[in-house]
């Protein structure tokens, strides 16, 4: 089921590395296309365009596309009281885990009557996507609206597909979710089109474009993210989902084959690693995944995704060879079951879920943390979605005539080096007379 590679007493380099263990590219690929037409669609012909992918792929029609509060209501008073404190304990953590991203204010002063300062400013408008395709994920509603919510932004909507199973309405627990954060403004609306909702607005049904748009999804949302970069800000391209687990022989191996599983469940492109140096741990967790997988309620979906060529056991040499390995790869996940961790050596991954107790699935819904992370390698140079996703960093200049004066020579000198005179004229007429 889940195959193992040999790589030791090879020396590899990153690209090498990464060659040994492929991402699923292919079906991420030949979305690029479809979600762009799908997008320019939604654009050009806006609700009625919706209305026909929702037919298209959700088997919806006739329904609200813009959710009536009532909706909202209703769902909130159906929802099970174990899953809304659940909900509930998320919203704090995740509330106050944001708190601390929004950085702080700073002023620097690089000569006297000279001030620079530093601010951070939230985007006014937000639009967040709920998947709502093979699971439902009312913890995606708390940790993209929370983040939005503490940085400052005054408007957030949100998009989740339509359900069949319900007559066209959004996932009740999600309407749920969203009516704990406080949003009011929900959409019935799924896929690439929802993306280019957001980016361009749909005035039919009162959707204004917005500034930013975050959210998982499948590889349309994600190609659809692209589609619309330049118009929009974007998160970055969530894709399917990644766990990499860096273990020697000190690890639990029941534990280890249960969180390769775990993120199997997601979707039949998910990624599930294991590097170890320890050849023993390797069949037993190998074995433990044999025997669990088969188990599980997803258990086909699971099978797929493990015997992937974006899965694998990887055998290396030593901990430095398995680090080397994750820092090429740069998981979304990275799950550390050693003796003794060096966490500071692992710098490419989303998120660092460090000891036996920290499992990915805490990360998922209740550690505090957010679990909107870089897929793909893009942990190489993106962040997770965090408050400072949706805040701009803006500078305040102020000189006095004095601390000008003091410059005006250097800035004619590189204008005219520029052959910008007129840049440098600018300062000396604040000197003429």
């Amino acid at each position: 089921m889940l195959r193992t590679l040999d790589l030791r007493g090879r020396a590899l380099s990153p690209a090498e590395l990464l060659a040994s263990v492929p991402r699923a590219q292919a079906a991420r690929a030949e979305a690029l296309t479809t979600a762009a037409q799908l997008v320019h669609d939604v654009a050009g012909r806006g609700e009625a365009a919706l209305r026909e992918q929702a037919e298209r792929f959700d088997g919806v029609s006739g329904h609200a596309v813009r959710v009536p509060d009532a909706h909202l209501d209703e769902a909130l008073a159906t929802l099970d009281p174990t899953v809304r404190a659940a909900l509930e304990e998320a919203i704090r953590r995740v509330r106050e885990a944001s708190a601390a991203q929004v950085p702080a204010s700073a002023v620097v002063t690089p000569a006297p009557g000279a001030r620079i300062e530093q601010r951070w400013r939230p985007v006014r408008r937000a639009g967040v996507y709920v998947p709502g395709g093979k699971a439902v994920y009312p913890s995606s509603v708390v940790m993209n609206v929370v983040p939005a919510q503490v940085a400052g932004v005054s408007d957030v909507a949100l998009a989740s597909p339509p359900q069949r199973e319900h007559g066209g309405r959004v996932h009740p627990v999600i309407l749920a979710a969203a009516r704990l954060v406080g949003v009011t403004e929900v959409y019935a609306m799924g896929g690439a089109g929802a993306i280019g909702a957001f980016a361009y607005g749909v005035e039919d049904i009162g959707l204004e474009p917005v500034d930013v748009v975050t959210g998982p999804g499948n590889n349309f949302v994600a190609a659809a993210k692209r589609a619309v970069a330049g118009v929009v800000g974007t998160d970055s391209e969530a894709g399917a989902t990644e766990i990499l687990i860096v273990a020697d022989d000190s690890a639990d191996p029941v534990l280890v084959a249960a969180d390769l599983i775990s993120q199997a469940e997601h979707d039949e492109q998910a990624s599930a690693v294991l590097v170890t140096d320890s050849a023993e741990l390797a069949d037993a967790v190998a074995a433990s995944v044999a025997e669990r997988a088969g188990r599980t309620l997803h258990a086909e979906r699971i099978a797929a995704a493990l015997a992937g060529p974006q899965s694998a056991i990887v055998l290396v040499d030593d901990i430095a060879a398995a680090t080397a390995f994750s820092n090429a790869y740069a998981p979304e996940h990275l799950e550390l079951h050693l003796a003794a961790p060096r966490i500071d050596d692992f710098v490419n991954a989303g998120a660092v879920f460090v000891g036996a107790a920290s499992p990915v699935s805490l990360g998922d819904y209740l550690a505090g943390s957010n679990h909107v992370l870089p897929t793909g390698g893009q942990a190489r140079y993106a962040a997770g979605l965090s408050a400072s996703t949706f805040l701009r960093p803006q500078q305040i200049i102020t000189y006095d005539h004095d601390a000008l004066a003091a410059v005006a020579d250097a800035i004619v000198a590189l204008a005219d080096a520029e052959v910008l005179p007129a840049h440098g004229e600018a300062v000396t007429a604040r000197f003429e007379g």
